[in-house]
């Protein structure tokens, strides 16, 4: 069993330390024990390419306190917030674990419309991480909109994550993404939204969902800010592939590039 805990909130405009406090708060006050929790996407100042004023090193404050709190809640705490390195501003996803150690996940698809792909340098390998008997995926955002990208080959994860920041005015695409790629892949789904107006006057709706292999809506949530805990069967996810392998028909590909 996995116990998960997705954390949809508002975010303050380009505030890392109203975040932390806010998001630390709502961690700290979760009412059961968790496995892992998962925060938006740019979760210390909504979606922003103000990169040069608000990236951190890696190793600095917001690390520190991811550190801090997968020690004290002893669960994987992971989303994205901007961080500078060589040179360079990544979109980055930090996967810290209870003991300190940790991943990293560069988001791959940076989203043009907003020049995402001017301010951000993109990342070039996917991550899958192995916790308590668990084999997570986890993706970015825009990741959402490309299937090869998420493609669960030789059924590496049994839970696909994605955080974000994604506009109420395309939640259509959204909800209907998550369904498909749980399908897809015979796996478990998790997304995680923010809601409320950011700085440039996008709303967001929220709509964090769980999705089980079949496309069937565990849970969903809309316009409000919520926690939400649940308990995730990896015997039912194996019994469904067992029952309905459609993996073995798959078609096999390489990316490149």
């Amino acid at each position: 069993m996995l116990h998960l805990t997705l954390l949809q909130t508002s975010l303050h405009w380009e505030d890392p330390t109203a975040n932390r406090a806010m998001l630390e708060e709502k961690i700290f006050a979760l009412p059961e024990k968790t496995d892992l929790i998962v925060l938006p996407e740019m979760f210390t100042t909504g979606f922003t390419m103000n990169a040069k004023a608000l990236a951190e090193p890696m190793n600095l404050t917001t690390f520190r306190w991811l550190k801090q709190m997968a020690a004290q809640t002893d669960a994987v705490v992971t989303g994205s917030y901007i961080v500078q390195e060589k040179g360079q501003f990544y979109n980055r996803l930090i996967w810290m674990e209870p003991g300190g150690s940790f991943d990293v996940y560069d988001k791959r698809h940076l989203f043009r419309m907003a020049g995402e792909d001017q301010t951000y340098a993109g990342g070039t390998k996917r991550l899958v991480k192995s916790w308590r008997g668990w084999n997570i995926c986890p993706l970015i955002c825009y990741d959402l909109r490309f299937p090869v990208w998420s493609r669960n080959t030789g059924l590496e994860y049994d839970l696909l994550l994605y955080v974000a920041n994604w506009p109420a005015s395309r939640s259509t695409a959204w909800n209907a993404l998550l369904q498909a790629r749980a399908i897809e892949n015979l796996s478990y789904v998790a997304g995680v939204n923010r809601v409320g107006e950011d700085g440039n006057g996008h709303r967001y709706a929220g709509d964090s969902s769980v999705i089980d292999p079949k496309g069937e809506i565990l849970f969903r949530q809309n316009q409000t800010e919520t926690i939400y805990q649940t308990t995730l069967s990896l015997d039912e996810l194996r019994a469904y592939r067992e029952r309905f392998p459609a993996d073995r028909d798959a078609d096999a590909f390489q990316i490149i590039g």
